[in-house]
């Protein structure tokens, strides 16, 4: 898979990313024009944050009262003719603070009046800001009226009123579900393709040539269960599509095998030098029909099949069957475990096939009186031929002038079936050819589920 393709993951993010910034770019303009052109709702919104300034400054220790101006508002209530006045009052009416001379006092509510917990008047429509407001707060279990006023706002307080809103009612809150939603749906994202990465591994081990391999989708979402649904029909209709296969390449070795019979028979009732040379080649021609047609089963060949097999067992059984026909060609075979057993998982009959086309190869494409050594090792089969100055004829994969004899190619796709490989070699001596398997336990434990 190509690292250039963004993972889902990354797609979310991106996406959920954008849509976010996009509903905090119109909550902003929504914000704007119902804040910013609302002068109302400013100088509501103005009450609120300048007198929650203010009150910040009150303590109270038992029943003292102190009072000290906060280094962000100290400018605009200790400086003289800034346009900002302020005053703070207890439950009794008593002054805590004072940024005010007696002519702006006449704006204030009386002191003789209860106050509100919340009052607001302004004293110019429009904007720059001029109001008077106040509210009450409870510090410390005392009641407090905290009143301001703002003669054209000078310093454009309302300006920070408004960031100060946007910031806390829709930056914060919007980041923090950002980070949630983000956060919930990577985490959902990642369980939910648990199963599917499992597939995906599991589908890198199917072989289509075993009909119990399939896609186990139990555990999968929906969505993606009927892609893993849809894999396994695919591969059973592989499967039927390979069983057609064999029955009918079956067919063709059958249908051929009988004139070639009738042939063999009728060049037999001929004395003739050329009906000998004739019958050779029909020979040739009846082995390779053979072998093409077991090539061809191989290709649809269902590792279903494939059961433990002792190599040691299997050699010497093809060994013992084949020494007749070895000795009656002028060659010697010799049998030589290395180990007591080999167990490997595989198909009897294809293992036969194998070591049988190793040892006719070499009995058929080397001089007479040559050495033909089978050996079996913890997992390979080894077949070696040893003749005086190490001349051997042309194989069977090197034989290009008549086509025929294509058992090496037979043996390497048999090897490939039991996922192992074929080797070829030279020595002083000959030719060494090897059946090397693979570590199937590793194999099985990686292999795609099977079905009971």
């Amino acid at each position: 898979m190509s690292r250039s393709h963004p993972t889902l993951g990354a797609i979310l993010t991106r996406r959920i990313a954008f849509f976010a910034v996009l509903a905090m770019v119109l909550q902003l303009a929504v914000i704007f024009f119902d804040y910013y052109w609302n002068v109302g709702e400013l100088s509501r919104l103005y009450v609120e944050q300048e007198t929650e300034r203010l009150a910040s400054g009150i303590s109270v220790e038992g029943k003292s009262v102190r009072y000290q101006l906060p280094d962000s508002i100290r400018q605009r209530y200790q400086e003289q003719s800034t346009g900002y006045v302020a005053r703070i009052r207890d439950a009794s009416g008593a002054l805590v603070f004072e940024s005010c001379d007696d002519a702006c006092e006449s704006q204030f509510l009386p002191a003789d009046v209860n106050p509100p917990d919340f009052w607001l008047r302004s004293l110019k429509p429009g904007k720059p800001l001029t109001l008077v407001g106040g509210r009450g707060f409870v510090v410390g279990n005392q009641r407090f009226l905290v009143d301001v006023a703002t003669i054209d706002d000078p310093q454009n307080v309302v300006s920070s009123v408004f960031w100060n809103e946007v910031i806390e009612h829709m930056l914060v809150p919007m980041s923090i579900l950002l980070v949630l939603v983000l956060g919930a749906t990577l985490l959902s994202v990642r369980q939910a393709l648990k199963p599917v990465r499992a597939a995906a591994d599991a589908a890198d081990n199917i072989d289509p040539m075993d009909a119990r391999s399939h896609l186990n989708f139990d555990k999968m979402p929906r969505e993606v269960a009927h892609l893993a649904i849809a894999v396994n029909r695919a591969l059973e209709r592989v499967g039927e599509l390979m069983t057609s296969q064999k029955v009918l390449t079956s067919g063709i070795a059958h249908e051929i095998r009988t004139p070639l019979a009738a042939i063999k028979l009728e060049l037999g009732n001929i004395d003739h030098p050329r009906a000998r040379k004739a019958e050779d080649d029909l020979d040739d021609l009846v082995r390779f029909v053979a072998e093409l047609t077991t090539l061809a089963r191989l290709d649809s060949f269902d590792h279903g099949i494939f059961e433990t097999v002792d190599l040691v067992a299997l050699s010497a059984s093809v060994v013992e069957q084949l020494a007749p026909w070895v000795y009656e060609n002028h060659h010697s075979l010799e049998f030589c475990p290395h180990v007591e057993n080999a167990l490997v998982q595989g198909a009897p009959a294809l293992l036969k096939d194998a070591l049988r086309n190793l040892v006719e190869n070499a009995v058929r494409h080397t001089p007479a009186g040559a050495d033909i050594l089978v050996s079996v090792g913890s997992n390979r089969v080894r077949v070696e031929d040893r003749h005086p100055g190490g001349m051997r004829q042309e194989t069977s994969t090197s034989r290009g002038s008549d086509g025929l004899g294509i058992g090496l190619k037979i043996v390497r796709r048999i090897a490939e079936l039991h996922r192992g490989s074929f080797r070829q070699s030279t020595s002083k001596l000959g030719h060494i050819f090897e059946i090397i398997f693979a570590d199937q336990h590793r194999n099985r434990g990686s292999s795609a589920t099977k079905k009971d």
